[in-house]
This record gives C-alpha cells, sequence and structure tokens, in this order.
C-alpha cells in the first residue's frame, strides 16, 4: 500500500517549513504568491489529500456550512444559491447541499448531520412547519443558523427575504393600471411566510383600488408549473372569470401559460398574466413573462455573507432584512 503523503513529506521536498506548506494550502497571504503555486503544483504531482478533520481539530473549524432549502430544481433556490457559493467561495468554505422537500424530519435528519460533522453553520430556507425550537437547538449546539426566503416566527436567527408583500403590490396596482378590476391569485399557500405575505400584499392592493376581493379568485397550490397548468380549468369554469391572474411564482405562472395555450387562448391578450420571481427563464418565455424581481442572488449574497461574520466573530443582527422587489414589464399582461 502506497505511503500516505504529508505535510512534512511536500516540506522536505522543496525546502521549506511544514507551516509554510499548511499556509500556503489554506491560500494565506503570509505566503508569497510565487511559493504558493510552487507548493501546490507539489501537492498535487505527490497526492497530497487535505486532512479536514485534523484541521478541525486544530482550529475548531470544520470549513463545512450545510444549506437546505426546497427544491434545488426550483430556479428561484438555484439562483441564491449561486450567490451563496460565490461568496462561500471567497472565504474558502464548502458547502453540503440538502433539498427537504418540505419534509420535516429530512430537514431535522440534515440539521443532525451537520452538527455530528461539526458544520461551522446553517444557512436555511425553512420546511413548511418548522419550530423555532428547531432552530434553537442548532444554535446551543453551535451551530448558527441564516434563514433565507422563508421565516420562522418566534425564531431569533436572521432572515433574508424579498419584501414579498410590497413586490405582490406591485403587480397587482399594475393590472389595475391596466384596467382589470378581476384579478385572481394562483399558487402558493399560507403554510408558509412567503405565501401569507404575498396574499396579504394582493388582497391590499385590491382593498386600495376599492375592488371586493371575492374567495373564488384565490386559487392555491404549490409553486410548480404543474401547479399552474393544474389551475387553468377550475379558472376556466369561474362565472364571471377574471380578465387578469397574478401568479405566486414564475414557475406558476408559467405553467398556468401552457394551460391557456392548451385551451386556446392567449396569455396577454385573453387572459393577463404575471409571476414573481423573474428567473431567467421569465425573459424569454412566450411571451415574455410580466414578474417581480425578488432580489434572490442578494439574498443568498447577504446570508452567506452575514454567516461569514458571524464565523469571524461578529454576532448576528437577529432581524428580518427585506430586498425591495422590481416590477419588470412584459408581454404577458398585455400585448402593445
Amino acid at each position: 500500500m502506497a505511503q500516505k503523503v504529508k505535510l512534512s513529506t511536500i516540506a522536505e521536498a522543496l525546502g521549506l517549513s511544514t507551516a509554510t506548506v499548511s499556509l500556503a494550502l489554506r491560500d494565506s497571504p503570509l505566503v508569497a504568491e510565487v511559493t504558493r503555486e510552487r507548493i501546490k503544483a507539489e501537492a498535487l504531482a505527490s497526492g497530497y489529500i487535505y486532512n479536514r478533520r485534523a484541521a478541525s481539530l486544530r482550529t475548531s473549524k470544520s470549513g463545512i456550512v450545510g444549506v437546505c432549502v426546497h427544491d434545488i430544481m426550483n430556479p428561484f433556490f438555484g439562483e441564491i444559491l449561486i450567490a451563496i457559493e460565490h461568496e462561500l467561495d471567497r472565504h474558502r468554505q464548502t458547502f453540503i447541499l440538502c433539498n427537504h422537500y418540505d419534509a420535516l424530519a429530512k430537514q431535522r435528519s440534515f440539521i443532525d448531520t451537520m452538527l455530528q460533522l461539526g458544520a461551522d453553520g446553517l444557512i436555511l430556507s425553512p420546511a413548511i412547519g418548522t419550530p423555532a425550537s428547531d432552530l434553537e437547538l442548532a444554535e446551543t449546539n453551535e451551530l448558527p443558523v441564516v434563514l433565507i426566503a422563508r421565516t420562522v416566527e418566534g425564531a431569533g436567527a436572521p432572515s433574508f427575504r424579498g419584501d414579498d408583500s410590497v413586490g405582490m403590490e406591485m403587480a397587482v396596482r399594475h393590472l389595475v393600471e391596466l384596467g382589470h378590476r378581476r384579478i385572481a391569485l394562483v399558487g402558493g399557500t399560507e403554510a408558509t411566510s412567503t405565501g401569507r405575505l404575498r396574499e396579504a400584499g394582493y388582497l391590499r392592493a385590491l382593498a386600495e383600488a376599492g375592488i371586493e376581493f371575492r374567495p373564488e379568485w384565490r386559487i392555491a397550490g404549490p409553486r410548480s408549473r404543474h401547479s399552474g397548468f393544474d389551475a387553468v380549468p377550475g379558472f376556466l369554469r369561474l362565472s364571471d372569470r377574471p380578465t387578469a391572474v397574478c401568479c405566486f411564482s414564475d414557475l406558476v405562472a408559467l405553467g398556468f401559460m401552457y394551460g391557456l395555450a392548451r385551451a386556446g387562448l392567449r396569455p396577454g391578450r385573453d387572459i393577463a398574466v404575471t409571476g414573481y420571481d423573474d428567473i431567467d427563464e421569465a425573459a424569454i418565455a412566450v411571451p415574455p413573462l410580466t414578474t417581480v424581481a425578488n432580489g434572490q442572488k442578494e439574498v443568498g449574497r447577504r446570508a452567506a455573507s452575514a454567516l461569514v461574520a458571524r464565523l469571524g466573530g461578529t454576532p448576528f443582527a437577529a432581524a428580518d432584512e427585506l430586498i425591495l422587489p422590481e416590477l419588470k414589464i412584459r408581454n404577458s399582461s398585455g400585448l402593445d
């Protein structure tokens, strides 16, 4: 069996101290760049593998951050994760990803695993029904938690998200300005903070315009294409059918537009449609989707930055930090 390559092996080959080699492999500015590159090249050629467990024992830091979201297949979370990754990369933190699919047991299992691994922190979009006690347990065991996209009532963890209520108000006001008085809200659920806040913004904008809300205009459901598509038949059966639809997310809106097209209706002409999140696909949809940019890249960057600062000794400011949304007007809400 081949002998394991150690730091001392690299140091001896290059005529350097093991301390210098260790610093270089951690990209320390205390080692000149030319020397760092020589050391890295030698480590690669010799097959050296960094021993994270040993380093963790020396520094009390694992260099690992857990990231747990609802579903990575949703482009909304994909864009958040890219921003998190870029920020953590800058600080040489590796993240381990989990999709909880709103299953509390899966989320709890992941948190337990992070505790067992001695992870440095956790960035979490909490599953439906997450109790504050789950987050308090992590904090008590020195696993600081930052929330993204959703909040947990009673939790002391800081959260970073778009201002969902204000964003939905923007979408409804836009439709009212176009002359619509019958406006439905499709997708989302009161079981999440996001769903409650977006519905509140929708209702507030209707009231502001003097429009009386009708319960049949609220068609709840998941934030998926299938949810939007499946909502269309029931929507089309409504008496005094709405002329416009605000969708909980872009995925719901895209599915809803597919359903309208399947029924022989033209989104943007026969029924005005708006989405929420401004994922990349929104701008190239047919027709291009009017939507609310929710600042997901900024959410990811700020959440990761706050966690890194905490790991460096800066206490969390336990607050709900909101990113101001922006309305993106395109053809789906009415063609020129």
